[in-house]
Protein backbone atom coordinates (compact mmCIF):
# COMPACT_ATOMS: atom_id res chain seq x y z
CA UNK A 1 0.00 0.00 0.00
CA UNK A 2 2.82 2.39 0.77
CA UNK A 3 4.23 2.00 -2.75
CA UNK A 4 0.80 2.65 -4.22
CA UNK A 5 0.44 5.73 -2.01
CA UNK A 6 3.71 7.04 -3.43
CA UNK A 7 2.56 6.35 -7.00
CA UNK A 8 -0.84 8.00 -6.53
CA UNK A 9 -0.06 10.75 -4.03
CA UNK A 10 -2.77 9.52 -1.67
CA UNK A 11 -2.30 9.32 2.06
CA UNK A 12 -2.19 5.77 3.42
CA UNK A 13 -5.36 6.40 5.43
CA UNK A 14 -7.18 7.68 2.33
CA UNK A 15 -6.21 4.66 0.26
CA UNK A 16 -7.28 2.32 3.05
CA UNK A 17 -10.57 4.22 3.39
CA UNK A 18 -11.22 3.97 -0.37
CA UNK A 19 -10.58 0.22 -0.19
CA UNK A 20 -12.85 -0.22 2.81
CA UNK A 21 -15.58 1.79 1.06
CA UNK A 22 -15.43 -0.53 -1.93
CA UNK A 23 -14.20 2.18 -4.27
CA UNK A 24 -11.37 -0.02 -5.54
CA UNK A 25 -12.94 -3.26 -6.73
CA UNK A 26 -11.28 -6.67 -6.77
CA UNK A 27 -8.15 -5.71 -4.86
CA UNK A 28 -5.89 -8.72 -4.68
CA UNK A 29 -4.13 -9.83 -1.49
CA UNK A 30 -0.87 -11.63 -0.88
CA UNK A 31 -0.31 -14.66 1.38
CA UNK A 32 -0.14 -12.36 4.42
CA UNK A 33 -3.48 -10.74 3.46
CA UNK A 34 -1.84 -7.47 2.44
CA UNK A 35 -3.42 -5.62 -0.46
CA UNK A 36 -1.60 -5.80 -3.78
CA UNK A 37 -2.27 -3.14 -6.40
CA UNK A 38 -1.43 -3.64 -10.06
CA UNK A 39 -1.10 -0.96 -12.75
CA UNK A 40 -4.82 -1.16 -13.47
CA UNK A 41 -5.59 -0.51 -9.80
CA UNK A 42 -3.22 2.47 -9.79
CA UNK A 43 -4.96 3.90 -12.87
CA UNK A 44 -8.34 3.34 -11.16
CA UNK A 45 -7.09 5.08 -8.00
CA UNK A 46 -5.84 8.01 -10.08
CA UNK A 47 -9.31 8.25 -11.62
CA UNK A 48 -10.80 8.30 -8.11
CA UNK A 49 -8.52 11.21 -7.30
CA UNK A 50 -9.79 13.03 -10.40
CA UNK A 51 -13.38 12.42 -9.32
CA UNK A 52 -12.55 13.75 -5.86
CA UNK A 53 -11.02 16.86 -7.45
CA UNK A 54 -14.29 17.20 -9.38
CA UNK A 55 -15.89 17.66 -5.93
CA UNK A 56 -17.57 14.27 -5.89
CA UNK A 57 -18.39 12.86 -2.50
CA UNK A 58 -18.02 9.19 -1.62
CA UNK A 59 -21.66 8.39 -2.44
CA UNK A 60 -21.39 10.10 -5.85
CA UNK A 61 -18.13 8.30 -6.57
CA UNK A 62 -19.73 4.95 -5.68
CA UNK A 63 -22.65 5.62 -8.00
CA UNK A 64 -20.37 6.68 -10.84
CA UNK A 65 -18.04 3.72 -10.36
CA UNK A 66 -21.00 1.33 -10.28
CA UNK A 67 -22.02 2.70 -13.66
CA UNK A 68 -18.48 2.21 -14.95
CA UNK A 69 -18.52 -1.41 -13.89
CA UNK A 70 -21.75 -2.01 -15.82
CA UNK A 71 -19.97 -1.23 -19.06
CA UNK A 72 -20.52 0.80 -22.20
CA UNK A 73 -24.30 0.77 -21.99
CA UNK A 74 -24.03 3.25 -19.10
CA UNK A 75 -21.98 5.80 -21.01
CA UNK A 76 -24.98 8.13 -21.52
CA UNK A 77 -25.61 8.09 -17.75
CA UNK A 78 -21.94 8.68 -16.98
CA UNK A 79 -21.85 11.56 -19.46
CA UNK A 80 -24.83 13.13 -17.67
CA UNK A 81 -23.22 12.72 -14.25
CA UNK A 82 -20.05 14.42 -15.49
CA UNK A 83 -21.97 17.16 -17.33
CA UNK A 84 -23.96 17.94 -14.17
CA UNK A 85 -20.75 18.03 -12.13
CA UNK A 86 -19.15 20.29 -14.73
CA UNK A 87 -22.01 22.78 -14.46
CA UNK A 88 -21.67 22.76 -10.69
CA UNK A 89 -17.91 23.34 -10.92
CA UNK A 90 -18.42 26.17 -13.43
CA UNK A 91 -20.77 27.90 -10.99
CA UNK A 92 -18.24 27.44 -8.20
CA UNK A 93 -15.57 28.87 -10.52
CA UNK A 94 -17.74 31.96 -11.13
CA UNK A 95 -18.32 32.33 -7.37
CA UNK A 96 -14.58 32.12 -6.73
CA UNK A 97 -13.87 34.64 -9.51
CA UNK A 98 -16.32 37.09 -7.88
CA UNK A 99 -14.63 36.55 -4.51
CA UNK A 100 -11.19 37.16 -6.00
CA UNK A 101 -12.44 40.31 -7.75
CA UNK A 102 -13.80 41.57 -4.41
CA UNK A 103 -10.45 40.95 -2.74
CA UNK A 104 -8.63 42.71 -5.57
CA UNK A 105 -10.93 45.75 -5.26
CA UNK A 106 -10.39 45.88 -1.50
CA UNK A 107 -6.62 45.57 -1.90
CA UNK A 108 -6.60 48.42 -4.45
CA UNK A 109 -8.73 50.51 -2.09
CA UNK A 110 -6.40 49.80 0.83
CA UNK A 111 -3.38 50.71 -1.30
CA UNK A 112 -5.04 54.05 -2.10
CA UNK A 113 -5.78 54.65 1.58
CA UNK A 114 -2.22 53.76 2.58
CA UNK A 115 -0.78 56.06 -0.10
CA UNK A 116 -2.99 58.94 1.07
CA UNK A 117 -5.11 59.11 -2.10
CA UNK A 118 -8.33 58.19 -0.26
CA UNK A 119 -9.73 58.21 3.23
CA UNK A 120 -10.72 55.01 4.97
CA UNK A 121 -14.32 55.22 6.00
CA UNK A 122 -13.87 52.20 8.27
CA UNK A 123 -16.82 50.02 7.38
CA UNK A 124 -17.36 46.81 5.49
CA UNK A 125 -19.64 48.23 2.82
CA UNK A 126 -17.73 51.41 2.18
CA UNK A 127 -15.60 52.45 -0.77
CA UNK A 128 -13.74 49.70 -2.51
CA UNK A 129 -16.72 47.33 -2.47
Amino acid sequence: MKETCQKTGLAYETLKFYCNQGLIPNVKRDSRNRRIFDDGDVAWINSLTCLKHCDMGIAEMKEYLALCQLGARTIPQRKKVLADKRRSLEEEQRRIARAIAYIDRKQDFFDEVLSGKRDDIGNLTGAGD
